[in-house]
């Protein structure tokens, strides 16, 4: 049975304490947080102790870290070089920068511990279902798509302090869009060239809207576009796929719907899933390649800096 802690007991936190207790050789042992009330009320909903502190942690095999985006890469280097666990879960994105991410892989190594980055959306079926696809050849060459993430985040949520900030926050392309950025990069590899353009449109320090258009080394271009500000709620998560032998379009809270199907001599596939939030189901795989120590599965590291670097370029 390996132990788990949880540092940070924001919003994300219960989607990975669903997918940690859903998993039968895994357990909470601990959550961290520096909001003592917000921590206090996670550990008594789970039963488990709460430390303010995550130097503090001891005994546990795997640390998550699921704080402000900015201090990622910040608190997993103290940890890993700090406490005793061997694993540190880092949930997206693993850093704002590209140097940041270098020096959070290189000191996490230098601790002798291993990192692992959270990047769900690659463990969605009907994602990688199309990776797949993609990948044997079926659809001909990948001319197009385009990926839009058209979300609502309401006043509420950027009350929350660190929400909108420059430091600790990267805008809508971090913070909501992320993963979406991530698929493209694992469907189409390495970026040619690729702009973005962002809007401050509700006075944050960040882009809350960005417009981008790509080209990618083996031809794909396409477009990514996302915001937060869909009126009154989330309007769509979807990707359209136009290839030489077929077209393709994704949609649903978190891609787990086909809505369109034109392949040449391959009937529609009943891939479908319900999920009742936007993050997936992703979280419930990864926990379960830890706990299987399915090490491969998670992406390299020259994998994740290259999808680090076109965020940075497509962000500032």
């Amino acid at each position: 049975m390996k132990k788990v802690a949880l540092v940070g007991c924001g919003r994300i936190s219960k989607r990975h304490i669903e997918a940690i207790t859903d998993c039968d050789n895994l357990s909470l042992a601990c959550v961290c947080d520096i909001d003592e009330k917000k921590g206090k009320s996670v550990s008594m909903d789970i039963d488990v102790p709460f430390v303010k502190n995550y130097n503090d942690i001891k005994g546990v095999d795997i640390i998550s870290v699921l704080t402000p985006s900015g201090l990622h890469p910040k608190h997993a280097i103290e940890i890993a070089e700090n406490t005793d666990a061997k694993y540190i879960v880092v949930e997206k994105p693993i850093s704002l920068t590209l140097r940041e991410a270098y020096e959070l892989y290189d000191r996490v190594e230098k601790a002798g511990k291993v990192f692992l980055p959270v990047f769900q959306n690659r463990y969605n079926p009907l994602v990688n279902y199309i990776k797949k696809l993609i990948d044997s050849g079926k659809l001909g060459r990948v001319h197009q798509f385009i990926s839009d993430v058209l979300w609502n985040r309401n006043d509420d949520y950027f009350d929350i302090d660190w929400h909108g900030t420059a430091t600790l926050d990267g805008g809508v392309l971090y913070t909501q869009a992320s993963h979406y950025v991530d698929m493209v990069h694992y469907f189409f590899g390495e970026v040619e060239e690729a702009h973005g353009i962002g809007s401050g449109f509700r006075g944050f320090e960040v882009y809350d809207s960005v417009s981008a258009v790509l080209k990618f080394q083996n031809g794909t271009h396409g477009s990514i576009n996302c915001t937060v500000n869909a009126y009154g709620k989330n309007y769509c998560t979807e990707f359209t796929l136009i290839a030489e032998k077929g077209t393709i379009r994704l949609s649903g809270t978190n891609l787990n719907e086909i809505a369109y199907w034109n392949v040449e001599g391959m009937e529609r596939p009943d891939m479908e899933f319900k999920i009742d939030h936007v993050y997936g189901n992703g979280h419930n795989t990864m926990y379960q390649y830890i706990q299987d120590e399915k090490w491969e599965m998670f992406p390299a590291k020259e994998d994740v800096l290259s999808g680090i670097r076109l965020m940075e370029k497509l962000s500032y």
